[in-house]
C-alpha cells in the first residue's frame, strides 16, 4: 500500500521513500541472526550421538528452542507498540552471543537446553522491532520489504548448517563458539541499525496516522481472518520443522548417506527456501497477497505428497522445489496481517514470528516422539499431507490493500 501523505523527516533519509541501505542492513543482521541459530538443527546428529539422546530428546530441544523464541515475542510487540526500543536489535544479538558460547561449553542435555533457551530469548527481542524497522524504510512497499528482511533470516538459515557441516561437526562441539564472531558483527551492525531508527522513531505515529485507513471489516471478521492465517502459519511450519530437524536423519536412515553430506542436502533446501523468499513478497505487492499464500501451501502439496517415495535424488529435487515453493507465504501472510490490523506491527510481528518458532518447536518435539514410535519415513509420509491445509485460503476476505 502507498502512502498519499508524504512524511517530513527533518533531513534524515526519506521515509515514505525506500531506504533500501536499511532494509539490506537489517536484512543481514537478520541473517548473523538466524544463521547462528541454524547452528542447532545442524548439530542434531553430532548431539545426539555425543550424548546418547533419543529423537524425543533432539525434539524438546528444538521445543526448548522455540517456545523461548515465540512465547516472549507477541509481549516483546506489545512493549515496542507503545514504547519503541531501538537497542533492543543489538541486545537481542548479545544474548544469542552467550547462548552460543554457553552450548559451545555445555556438558550435559540440562546446559543444552538452558543454552538453546538463550539463542530463543535472543531471536524473541530481535524479531519484533526489526520488522517494524523493515516496514518504516518500506516507502509503502511493505512486501518488497518484508521479502527483502525475510531472505536475509532464510539465506542465513541455509549458511548455518553449510558453515556448521565445514567448521563443527569435523571438530567438534567446542569449535561452535567461533560463531560467536557472527554475532560481534552482528551487535555492530544492529547498533548502527538501531542509531537510524532512534533518529527516525518518532514518524511511527505519522506512519500509522497516514496508514489508519485500513481494510472495513468488522471485529469479528478482522479475528475469524487472523485465525486462518494462523492456521496456515501451523500448517507451513509443522511441515518445515520436519524438514530442518529431520530431513538430515531422514536422507541418513533411508539412503545411507553421511553426517556431512547430509548438511550439503539441508543446505540445498534451505537454500531454496531463501531464494524463494526473494519473490514472495513483491508477487504479493503487485498480485495480491492472497494469491501468493494460495499458491506457496497449497502449491507445494503435490510435492510434499512425492518426496517420501522417490529415491535420492529424486528428494533432493523435490526438497529444492518445495522449499522455493512454500518459503514465499510467511511475508505474504504477515504484510497481510498488518494490513488487516494497521499501526500495530510490533504485535502482529511478534504473534506471527512467535507462532512460527513455537508451531516449529512443537512440531519437532512430537515429530521426535512420532520417530521413536515409528520410524523417521512414517514422519515424512505423515507430513507430506499438512500443506493441504492450505485450502482455508480461500476463506480469506480479499481486502483493499491485498488487491
Amino acid at each position: 500500500m502507498k502512502t498519499s501523505t508524504p512524511i517530513p523527516t527533518s533531513g534524515n533519509p526519506r521515509v515514505n521513500a525506500t531506504v533500501y541501505s536499511i532494509l539490506f542492513a537489517i536484512s543481514f543482521g537478520h541473517m548473523l541472526n538466524d544463521l547462528m541459530q541454524s547452528v542447532i538443527p545442524s548439530i542434531y546428529p553430532m548431539l545426539k550421538n555425543g550424548f546418547n539422546l533419543s529423537f524425543t530428546q533432539v525434539g524438546i530441544i528444538t521445543l526448548v528452542f522455540q517456545l523461548s523464541a515465540s512465547i516472549l515475542q507477541p509481549f516483546v510487540g506489545h512493549y515496542t507498540d507503545k514504547k519503541a526500543s531501538p537497542m533492543s536489535l543489538a541486545l537481542g544479538m548479545t544474548l544469542t552471543l552467550l547462548g552460543l558460547f554457553f552450548l559451545s561449553l555445555a556438558p550435559s542435555f540440562l546446559m543444552i537446553l538452558c543454552a538453546v533457551a538463550l539463542v530463543g530469548i535472543g531471536s524473541s527481542i530481535f524479531h519484533p522491532e526489526a520488522s517494524r524497522v523493515a516496514q518504516l524504510a518500506s516507502g509503502g512497499k511493505k512486501g518488497l520489504a518484508q521479502s527483502i528482511f525475510q531472505v536475509g533470516g532464510n539465506a542465513g538459515s541455509a549458511i548455518g548448517p553449510l558453515l556448521a557441516a565445514l567448521i563443527i561437526i569435523p571438530h567438534g562441539q567446542s569449535y561452535i563458539r567461533w560463531f560467536c564472531l557472527f554475532a560481534v558483527l552482528g551487535i555492530a551492525m544492529l547498533s548502527l541499525v538501531g542509531r537510524w531508527y532512534g533518529r527516525n522513531v518518532h514518524l511511527r505515529k505519522d506512519k500509522a496516522r497516514v496508514e489508519s485507513n485500513g481494510p472495513l471489516l468488522s471485529k469479528r471478521k478482522i479475528t475469524i481472518s487472523i485465525g486462518i492465517l494462523l492456521v496456515l502459519i501451523f500448517s507451513k511450519y509443522f511441515y518445515m520443522a520436519s524438514m530442518t530437524s529431520y530431513f538430515t536423519f531422514y536422507v541418513i536412515e533411508k539412503f545411507g548417506v553421511d553426517v556431512q553430506q547430509s548438511q550439503y542436502y539441508l543446505f540445498a533446501f534451505l537454500a531454496a527456501v531463501a531464494g524463494g523468499t526473494i519473490l514472495g513478497g513483491p508477487l504479493g505487492d503487485r498480485y495480491g497477497r492472497k494469491l501468493i499464500i494460495w499458491v506457496s501451501i497449497l502449491g507445494a502439496a503435490p510435492f510434499t505428497l512425492m518426496l517420501p517415495h522417490v529415491g535420492l535424488t529424486g528428494t533432493v529435487v523435490l526438497a529444492v522445489i518445495i522449499g522455493f515453493i512454500i518459503s514465499s507465504a510467511f511475508s505474504a501472510i504477515l504484510v497481510y496481517a498488518t494490513d488487516l490490523v494497521p499501526g500495530r506491527v510490533g504485535t502482529i510481528a511478534g504473534l506471527f514470528f512467535g507462532f512460527a518458532f513455537g508451531m516449529g518447536g512443537i512440531g519437532s518435539a512430537i515429530l521426535g516422539w512420532l520417530a521413536d514410535q515409528t520410524s523417521i519415513t512414517y514422519v515424512f509420509q505423515v507430513c507430506a499431507f499438512l500443506p493441504l491445509i492450505g485450502a482455508v485460503t480461500g476463506f480469506l476476505p480479499n481486502i483493499k490493500q491485498d488487491r
